[in-house]
């Protein structure tokens, strides 16, 4: 399996500093302590693991849900990251996923069993794991 590269330059101080990063697929973006812990736009760090998680996610149901013999026509993922401040300073708190799947064939309990262990077995949720409260809501559309 491959090893994926990522890299980011922060210049400046941290209040009025600016970053950028870049990953070897040609992702790039800038981001600002204003993006992370406020309003402004940009990215942040936060929106990248979100979307990591989500593209996760989606592809590790799918995949559970095809073994199932239930292959979904669509599975749709929606996931936000909360960053708090804690005693510890800024945490990362909670992922919390929102999917809605197409899925011929399968009743509302087996799709809920597949979505808690795929919420529980993806890589990126693995890696979270411990240290990242995830929740989980999930809901067939027909």
């Amino acid at each position: 399996m491959p090893t994926r590269t990522a890299s980011a330059t922060w210049s400046g101080g941290l209040k009025n500093g600016t970053g950028k990063f870049s990953g070897s697929a040609g992702l790039s973006g800038n981001y600002t302590v204003a993006s992370r812990f406020e309003q402004a736009a940009g990215l942040n760090p936060e929106d990248l693991l979100a979307a990591a998680e989500a593209s996760c996610f989606s592809m590790a149901l799918s995949g559970a849900l095809e073994r199932n013999g239930t292959p979904p026509t669509t599975v749709e993922t929606t996931a936000k990251c909360t960053i708090e401040r804690t005693d510890a300073g800024p945490t990362i708190t909670t992922m919390q996923l929102d999917v809605r799947a197409a899925v011929p064939n399968i009743d509302d309990p087996t799709f809920q069993r597949l979505a808690t262990e795929t919420r529980d077995g993806c890589p990126v949720s693995k890696a979270l794991r411990g240290n990242v409260k995830l929740e989980l809501r999930a809901a067939l559309s027909r």
